[in-house]
């Protein structure tokens, strides 16, 4: 805190949690950022599935922003895993599990824009915020923008 001389220091605005509350945040913050990764890969290869019929890494990595060799690192992880298949000369498919992750990843992220939207945000903010809050928000909080949506119309 900074302050001229003579000033007195001004109180603080807000107090230190107990240590176990402190401990129980970061460790959601670490969760949140080991999901995210994971997360987007299954939605992404879900989405282009769905949209082309068939995921290359050299798409992933466009639609990413990422190298094809930082793709393939992450689809041998997902693969390890079980969240996806790779077939020589076929592609990228997801297992059962993995297309169940990357439902539950998109009804996050709706549920969030959604919310975004309620509060009168644009659309292309509340797509692009929502792509981060998704993977940070906990059970509670994404049930409490669902309900706050719904009852201003959107779903």
């Amino acid at each position: 805190m900074s302050r001229t001389p003579g000033q007195k220091n001004k109180p603080k605005m807000t107090q230190l949690v107990n240590v176990e509350e402190h401990v129980e945040g970061f460790r959601q913050v670490r969760e949140a950022h080991r999901r995210e990764l994971i997360d987007d890969y299954v939605e992404l290869i879900s989405d282009l599935i769905r949209e082309v019929g068939e995921v290359r890494q050299v798409d992933m990595a466009a639609r990413l922003g990422v190298s094809q060799p930082t793709v393939a690192k992450m689809l041998k992880r997902l693969a390890s895993v079980g969240l996806i298949e790779q077939i020589p000369w076929r592609g990228v498919f997801l297992t059962a599990e993995g297309e169940k992750l990357a439902q539950m990843s998109r009804e996050r992220h709706q549920i969030v824009e959604n919310f975004f939207l309620a509060l009168g945000i644009s659309p292309e903010t509340a797509r692009i915020d929502a792509e981060g809050v998704e993977h940070h928000v906990s059970e509670e909080t994404l049930e409490a923008f669902r309900l706050f949506s719904e009852q201003r119309g959107f779903k």
